[in-house]
């Protein structure tokens, strides 16, 4: 008996899926992964099904990723000590020697082979792959770090159209011949832009913005563009979150329809954001 009633629940939640299944169908999503869902291996494998999963329902989800803390390992196993300016990452031609390595390299291909455990299809790429990100220097303080100028979608649409999953890193062209590491939430709201996304999913290690940053029942669940000039002035939009923030709402400005910061902590959190009526974290649009 207690078999049927778990049948059933199990029933009527793909059930309920079945509006948001059909509303997502053939839609691209691009979901930017990093923080802790990405150095917890049961977070990452449950990151990894769900994409699957999303995958296989029919939906075009694109993985941008991060991968801060195997650079900063890296860093540390050749005696160089990680340097931030202003939360980016100091880059000389030594790092983004070891960020080119450990992104385009490992961690891309970790997260390939992940998705292939977990009955998926993937192809890695990086920004250099047929000049996807094109940049130029951000600020010579920071050394190679890039601020974007272009981006080229062709090569993560044909990956798309095979039915493979895109799993992207991003380091980028120069305009002037070197190679720039981008920060990966910028990339992801570009690339979500110009792949007209339904949808952009910065998985972070927060509950989302909240109205009290000490208190998560202070969640604040829909915010308009409108409305974050006056949530930074009131120092509600602050710290870490500003930047975060401001990718989504580029994202929304150059027409992905809506921008969510959910926490990636959270087992299946991409699912619960997609797939029910509540969602999860901070909408923007």
């Amino acid at each position: 008996m207690a078999e049927m009633i778990d049948n059933e629940k199990r029933a009527k939640v793909l059930s309920d899926a079945l509006p948001y299944i059909q509303k997502y169908s053939n839609k691209v999503i691009v979901i930017k992964y990093g923080g802790n869902a990405m150095t917890d291996e049961k977070l990452k494998d449950a990151v990894m099904s769900d994409i699957v999963l999303l995958s296989l329902c029919g939906m075009k989800i694109v993985l941008v990723h991060g991968g801060g803390p195997e650079i900063n390992d890296m860093l540390k196993k050749t005696g160089k000590e990680s340097k931030f300016i202003n939360g980016l990452r100091y880059t000389d031609e030594e790092t983004i020697s070891i960020v080119q390595m450990v992104l385009c390299g490992k961690v891309n291909k970790d997260l390939v082979a992940l998705l292939h455990n977990s009955g998926g299809e993937a192809i890695g790429l990086c920004g250099l792959d047929d000049h996807m990100i094109e940049a130029e220097q951000l600020d010579p303080q920071l050394g190679l770090v890039g601020e974007i100028t272009k981006v080229n979608v062709k090569v993560i649409n044909d990956v798309l159209e095979k039915g493979y999953i895109p799993v992207i890193s991003t380091v980028a062209s120069g305009t002037d011949g070197n190679v720039y590491n981008i920060n990966a939430d910028t990339a992801a709201a570009r690339i979500a832009a110009e792949m007209k996304a339904e949808n952009l999913i910065l998985l972070t290690d927060i509950k989302g913005l909240l109205e009290n940053k000490d208190d998560d029942s202070t969640l604040i669940r829909m915010v308009g563009l409108s409305e974050v000039p006056y949530l930074k002035k009131q120092g509600i939009i602050s710290g870490g979150m500003i930047p975060k923030v401001d990718c989504c709402v580029e994202a929304v400005r150059r027409g992905v329809k809506k921008a969510n910061i959910i926490d990636g902590r959270v087992p299946h959190s991409i699912l619960i954001e997609l797939l029910t009526n509540e969602g999860l974290g901070t909408q923007f649009n």
